[in-house]
């Protein structure tokens, strides 16, 4: 290739932000390299290139990548031009409405949720999947990384005020029922298994039918658990679980969203609030489910990580599961410490 093409290829604003993003190729595959180069502007170039040089972990400088496209690609989509820095309020307010709202308003107002021609945009840079609103975590998530952003580029964002966080808090889409937790779904797993879970414990299940007797029962995924030795166990027991239905869906939904494919699940935030290598910690565990029985109006003083071991065998109860089909879930060794929840 002679200089003047070298030139000319350079010159090209694409083609400069591929060369710029081969920085990152460790980070970023080249499949996706090409593609961000389409999508990402100069200055988010720069920025993810002064996160990599600050040391941001690779799956956390991934995932923002991931949602800075995104954000790219919508705000282009919603008011025609390219994503602002610093946002204004409103584009964030606009950002929720577009992504939370409620399926049956939507029937009777076809201009309630996202537009049609910004799905359609989103669709066709294949940003987006879902034809229904999107989950709370996901667009908390997204929003979360939309502060990180403007932090790092030294900018006052929108993103903390009173009005945007009442937003989020006041999506009526339906909130998930407590089978969908992993934690409790599997058997009522233990704080320090849940803080442990790696995803090389995972592995895809054939699908199992949701009624075994009638052979044109719809089929639902299924993931079996290896949790190794665990307090009750011994070097001998292989200690497997299996999650089935809903709880994997929302497994699988969070570990393509923070874009984890290897080590801790369930990792800790930083005060940046983005995702860190390190796992959670026990303890970390047991705040977030008296933070969550806060917000649901509960006293969190009752409540601790415990319950999730404890409710799962009395759920199972309540719905006539034999204490031995339940315990083999629950991995509990002792019939007289199952039977005593």
């Amino acid at each position: 290739m002679d200089d003047i093409t070298s030139r000319a290829l350079v010159s090209d604003p694409e083609t400069r932000r591929a060369l710029q993003l081969v920085n990152l190729s460790a980070i970023l595959p080249i499949e996706r390299r090409d593609r961000l180069a389409e999508l990402l502007t100069g200055d988010d170039v720069e920025t993810l290139k002064h996160l990599a040089r600050e040391g941001t972990g690779e799956n956390t400088l991934r995932a923002l990548a991931s949602d800075l496209a995104y954000l790219e690609v919508w705000g282009q989509a919603a008011t025609g031009v390219a994503l602002p820095w610093p946002a204004s309020e409103s584009l964030a307010l606009k950002f929720v409405a577009h992504h939370l709202w409620d399926p049956a308003r939507r029937e009777a107002d076809p201009q309630h949720g996202m537009p049609s021609d910004v799905a359609a945009a989103l669709r066709e840079s294949e940003m987006l999947r879902s034809t229904g609103p999107h989950a709370p975590s996901t667009v908390k998530r997204r929003l979360a990384s939309w502060g990180t952003l403007h932090r790092w580029k030294g900018q006052e964002g929108p993103l903390a005020s009173r009005s945007l966080r009442l937003s989020v808090r006041a999506s009526t889409r339906p909130r998930r029922r407590k089978s969908k937790l992993l934690a409790f779904a599997s058997g009522g797993r233990r704080r320090s298994e849940v803080a442990r879970l790696r995803v090389e414990q995972l592995s895809d299940e054939p699908l199992v039918p949701l009624d075994p007797l009638d052979p044109k029962s719809p089929t639902l995924p299924c993931v079996a658990i290896q949790l190794g030795r665990t307090k009750t166990g011994n070097a001998d027991d292989e200690g497997r679980v299996l999650l089935v239905g809903p709880p994997v869906e929302a497994l699988r939904e969070w570990l393509e969203r923070a874009d984890i494919s290897q080590g801790p699940i369930f990792r800790a935030i930083n005060r940046w609030e983005a995702i860190q290598e390190r796992a959670l910690t026990p303890q970390s565990i047991n705040l977030i489910v008296k933070r969550r029985c806060t917000m649901a109006g509960l006293e969190a003083r009752e409540f601790a990580a415990h319950g999730l071991r404890s409710g799962y065998l009395t759920e199972a109860a309540r719905r006539g599961v034999p204490l031995p089909e339940a315990m083999q879930q629950s991995r509990h060794c002792s019939v007289q410490q199952a039977a005593s929840y």
